[in-house]
């Protein structure tokens, strides 16, 4: 099959040519490390600084709020645990919700292990949570409340503003994993009143293996990594110039064209949308709808279907797609995030995720409409789950 159409933006972007342009250099013709003091590595530590005012620039961050990570993962990480480590032996109470990343959720995991108390608030069928539920969770004893901007599965937003209004206001820190918001939807750090964000390099067409953490001036965590000085002392280890730099004008032109290209998906995701639910006998769409859902987000399921099979027939067609978060794609289980707005074992398994990006066009879009009905198709003729739901269909 020689059509390819990559519909698995939310797991990975391709590297922008421009991205790409501008990091190779600092491989092997600027690669001082930016803490010696002769000056070759001058340059070094002037990319690192310019990429860390790109980003600031782009939340309405200070730039010394700007921390590089390893990704998104990393600065997770960092935030909830930093939070909970500077509680000491008091530790305390944070509130999340049962729908984050697993870097969230294993992080909370882990400091419940260790005697911190943590509330993982449900969602609703649309998969959003409100910020009556986090108040009604708070006691005395929250220090931290971490709710992601936007679902990486099924693409919906969260009300963050309201959320950390309400967080400001009782003197708890706000974090949010905005891996899948930053370069698709606007985000302003000061007006929205983060405390702390995480972002990922890679989900907006830069390089793998570079993130940050956002933290407001004035919030105090444990660091995460202990060593040498670098990031003025709060993440240690040789930085990452490439990447860095490569981080920094991703984050620029994905700024850039944010409105222009924002508009353009979002009329490709529904159309996809539609098309699908048109053709395809009982699909049905997960996650809230329209301004609530990320632009390039599609989540469906089709029960009679596994998502595994489906993903292998989609490839041999040239279309690749996940059946939820690559993250968690060698297991077995039902999507977490599925389960927790109320699908059923057999719709949670029938999911497909299809993410759309910078190049994505109309025709894929129409391939897709036009391939994936047939196949749904001839998976449900194989399939006694069909047969037993049709049947159970026709008798009501």
């Amino acid at each position: 099959m020689s059509r390819k159409v990559y519909l698995d933006n939310a797991a990975t972007t391709g590297t922008d040519p421009e991205v790409l342009e501008t990091l190779l250099p600092y491989f092997n013709e600027y690669f001082g490390n930016p803490s010696s003091i002769y000056s070759f590595a001058g340059k070094n530590r002037k990319a690192v600084e310019y990429a860390r005012e790109q980003v600031a620039r782009v939340l309405n961050a200070e730039v010394s709020e700007i921390f590089f990570t390893s990704g998104g993962t990393e600065a997770d990480n960092w935030a909830l645990k930093g939070a909970a480590f500077k509680q000491g032996e008091k530790r305390g109470h944070i509130i999340t919700t049962a729908i984050e990343h697993h870097a969230i959720l294993h992080s909370a995991e882990f400091l419940e292990k260790t005697g911190y108390k943590v509330t993982y608030l449900p969602v609703n069928d649309k998969g959003m949570v409100s910020a009556a539920q986090v108040e009604q969770a708070m006691t005395p004893e929250t220090f931290l409340v971490s709710v992601m901007f936007a679902n990486n599965e099924i693409g919906t937003i969260q009300p963050v503003r309201k959320i950390a209004s309400l967080c400001r206001s009782k003197g708890v820190l706000f974090h949010t994993d905005a891996v899948q918001a930053v370069g698709h939807v606007p985000i302003d750090v000061k007006e929205m009143g983060m405390d702390m964000l995480s972002l990922s390099a890679h989900k907006f067409r830069g390089p793998k293996g570079v993130g940050v953490l956002f933290i407001r001036k004035g919030v105090r965590i444990e660091n995460l990594l202990h060593g040498g000085a670098q990031e003025k002392g709060r993440r240690a280890t040789t930085e990452n110039v490439p990447g860095i730099v490569g981080l920094g004008k991703a984050i620029e032109l994905a700024s850039q064209k944010m409105e222009k290209e924002s508009a353009r998906q979002s009329e490709l995701r529904d159309m996809l949308i539609k098309g699908l639910g048109e053709k395809i006998p009982e699909a049905v769409l997960n996650g809230a709808e329209g301004t609530q859902r990320l632009p390039n987000n599609v989540n469906m399921s089709f029960i009679g279907v596994e998502g595994e099979t489906l993903l292998l027939d989609l490839d041999a067609a040239g279309i690749s797609a996940s059946t939820g978060s690559a993250c968690s794609s060698g297991s077995l289980d039902p999507s977490h995030v599925l389960m927790a707005i109320g699908l059923d074992h057999e719709h949670a398994h029938g999911s497909l995720r299809m993410t759309l990006g910078d190049t994505t066009t109309r025709d894929d879009i129409d391939y897709v409409i036009e391939t994936l009905p047939g196949i749904i198709s001839r998976r449900r003729q194989m399939s006694p789950l069909w047969e037993k739901h049709i049947s159970g269909t026709k008798e009501v």
